[in-house]
């Protein structure tokens, strides 16, 4: 499962990111990680950047709300969105 959330409304997401892809979007799972590309090149933290932003604007949060914790250089990650709303797992699949 690529999801995880607390009882304090965090919600933990496990991702797996190709970046330098042509248009930026959620694209389904891969494994149990929820796959996302980015068209942000993976340069000087411009992918990172560029996946919390996407990631704040999809579930309607704050920039401040989304935050890496793990993952920094890798294409898997853990991303961590604080008061998440209720439907964000539907927000992020793209045929839920």
């Amino acid at each position: 499962m690529f999801h995880q959330r607390g009882g304090d409304g965090r919600l933990l997401l496990t991702l797996h990111i190709q970046p330098g892809a042509k248009k930026t979007e959620v694209c389904g799972l891969h494994g149990d990680a929820l796959k996302i590309r980015l068209a942000a090149p993976p340069v000087d933290g411009k992918a990172n950047a560029a996946l919390l932003a996407f990631v704040a604007g999809l579930l309607e949060v704050s920039k401040a709300a989304v935050s890496l914790k793990s993952g920094q250089t890798s294409r898997r990650k853990v991303v961590e969105v604080q008061d998440a709303p209720a439907d964000a797992v539907q927000r992020l699949l793209p045929d839920a």
